[in-house]
């Protein structure tokens, strides 16, 4: 099997598009075509239904999702250690887009800094997938705000992220502030929860973003207001390009480290944790008054 056909199919599949996955792929539209009708020749089975406007898995489709993902992963993890010929210690570490953008790209920079010679393997992945690696043993430490709770993960809490409730602008309050300039981050269900415990009345945001990031540059860009992480914006406060709501309370997200329970590699990556307790990569208890 051509790995490069997996990876035409995952990136057909993540885009939804034959023009964008080529697009991705540095080929050509054809190319993508052709690779995914060797694909399906070869499993004897068709992988997408194309619709008029939309491109989806069929149900065949999706019993190779997964299968391909880990063989991608597997093979590159391999490739790593053959290269390495084993002769280094190794780690395999992911954490969610919305973590890397916050708090995981410093301490990734501070691993490197303290162990040059670890070969580091680090992906950015959802949840859902980073569990999955953790238990088919191709990840060895992920960093998620909800973990899942599972016998043979172990979860250690890292710190909190603390959010803040700001704006491009001085405004009065945190109700005038949760109107139609407002952009919903999405944390994860306890976040969500917690939100509408502490503004019940608030109207259901127009708005709503997967990243930190994405939100920033709004308000940056265009204006508004929104929950956003203290290492991301404390800068901004600083000089007065963001404001904070001053009624607004902070809301804390825990993050945790997991990793396999009783694995070869746990005195490796408890090193690794205690970087986070080193000159505080990120809010250990919310200071809650960044202004």
């Amino acid at each position: 099997m051509d790995l490069e056909l997996l990876r035409t199919f995952l990136e057909v599949n993540r885009t939804r598009h034959f023009g964008n996955a080529a697009e991705a792929l540095h080929l050509t539209q054809a190319a993508v075509s052709a690779r995914i009708k060797q694909l399906e020749s070869i499993l004897g089975v068709r992988l997408f239904d194309r619709l008029r406007r939309d491109i989806r898995l069929t149900p065949e489709g999706n019993r190779l999702l997964n299968h391909a993902d880990l063989l991608i992963a597997e093979w590159r993890k391999a490739r790593q250690e053959v290269a390495l010929g084993g002769a280094r210690q190794q780690l395999s570490a992911g954490g969610t887009l919305r973590l890397w953008d916050v708090i995981l790209q410093d301490w990734f920079h501070r691993l490197r800094r303290q162990q040059p010679q670890l070969a580091i393997i680090a992906e950015s992945l959802p949840a859902e997938q980073l569990t999955r690696r953790l238990l088919d043993g191709v990840l060895d430490l992920a960093f998620m705000v909800e973990p899942p709770n599972l016998e043979v993960l172990q979860i250690s809490p890292v710190g909190v992220i603390e959010l803040l409730l700001v704006g491009s602008r001085p405004i009065a309050s945190a109700e005038a502030a949760l109107t139609d300039e407002y952009l919903m981050v999405d944390w994860g269900v306890a976040h969500a929860l917690e939100h509408r415990r502490l503004f019940p009345d608030a109207p259901e945001p127009r708005v709503r973003v997967s990243q930190s990031t994405m939100a920033l540059a709004h308000l940056l860009e265009l204006g508004g207001f929104a929950y956003l992480p203290v290492p991301l914006v404390a800068g901004y406060l600083r000089s007065g390009r963001l404001q904070r709501v001053p009624d607004a309370p902070a809301i804390a997200r825990p993050v945790s480290a997991i990793y396999p329970l009783r694995g070869a590699k746990t005195g490796l990556i408890n090193k690794c944790l205690e970087l986070f307790k080193q000159n505080g990569v990120f809010t250990l208890a919310g200071t809650g008054n960044t202004s």
